[in-house]
């Protein structure tokens, strides 16, 4: 009978131990700020509900409730990154909701921001270009193109303006970040905007052949709410790319009122010269004309001058 009395006697130290470790658990929880803050402020959580409901509530109070414990979004330590416990009372029973916390919030809108501004082949620097990084302090002919910047970005409302602007200068003076600028303000108010770099576009079009997706891509860059094209007059001139894929581009836009961006190391006089010879020797000047009034339809010139900031 001895080793049958050691083992109940065991049992019984082992069951009272676990009791006080329950029971310490118990008052852990109960005793816990933010329990004993939920009990006080939620309708139906008496202490007798929150003793029937422990693990529930032992799930809501070790996880963060205002990003308090979170280093950042990235290290957010609760059971689902980026959302907080809200607890629900239903009768006897607490449920556990989740809610989108502020730093969940701000990282999803910063990510549709992004996703905004499409772009084919452009630098990295044109997603991180802001209006207060634009340098105010340059020529007056730059600062005239700095202020028509900011006067399209306050227009910006419940309706589009139908003209966007054609930056010339010469090479290196920071036109392209001007793009980046609009593209970024403009995706702050919802408005999604593609960018392209025009000598890959050329090649996009002519890659695009082979596998026939060249009309559903014309069509996405015809109906897009805002279109910027970048280094215009740089791609390999064709009479085919300018007059069937930039021209029917241009033409729809500018019968649907759809702004157009332009940056270009030529003034629209040097433009349509350039445009008015191909790369095969072919002089197309009556169809450049026609190009260059429809940018001057789409859009306002702004010269940009200054020093190459690229050998800074």
């Amino acid at each position: 009978m001895e080793p049958i009395q050691e083992s109940l006697k065991k049992w019984m130290r082992d069951n009272e131990s676990f009791k006080n470790r329950m029971n310490q658990a118990r008052q852990q929880v109960l005793e816990a700020p933010e329990v004993k803050k939920l009990i006080e402020e939620t309708e139906g959580l008496t202490r007798t509900v929150a003793e029937k409901n422990l693990i529930k509530l032992h799930e809501y109070q070790n996880q963060s409730l205002a990003c308090e414990k979170c280093p950042s979004r990235a290290e957010c330590i609760n059971i689902l990154p980026g959302y907080v416990p809200r607890a629900e009372v239903h009768g006897q029973e607490v449920k556990i909701a989740y809610d989108k916390c502020p730093r969940q919030v701000k990282k999803e809108r910063e990510e549709k921001q992004r996703s905004l501004v499409k772009s084919l082949y452009m630098p990295k620097e044109l997603h991180e270009a802001t209006l207060e990084k634009l340098d105010f302090t340059g020529s007056e002919e730059r600062n005239e193109a700095v202020m028509k910047t900011v006067a399209y970005v306050d227009q910006l409302g419940e309706k589009l303006p139908q003209k966007g602007l054609y930056f010339h200068g010469l090479f290196g003076v920071g036109k392209t970040y001007f793009l980046g600028v609009l593209a970024n303000e403009l995706s702050n108010h919802n408005i999604e905007t593609m960018v392209i770099y025009m000598p890959e576009f050329v090649r996009e079009m002519k890659a695009s052949i082979k596998d026939d997706s060249i009309a559903s891509k014309v069509d996405a860059f015809k109906k897009v709410p805002v279109l910027m094209l970048d280094d215009i007059g740089a791609e390999s001139q064709s009479a085919w790319f300018r007059d069937e894929i930039l021209g029917s581009i241009l033409q729809h836009r500018m019968m649907e009122g759809l702004p157009v961006f332009f940056t270009s190391n030529y003034s629209l006089k040097e433009l349509e010269q350039v445009m008015g010879h191909t790369n095969r020797g072919e002089v197309g000047a009556l169809k450049a004309t026609r190009i260059i009034e429809r940018i001057r339809q789409l859009s306002d010139p702004v010269e940009v001058s200054g020093p190459n900031r690229r050998n800074r």
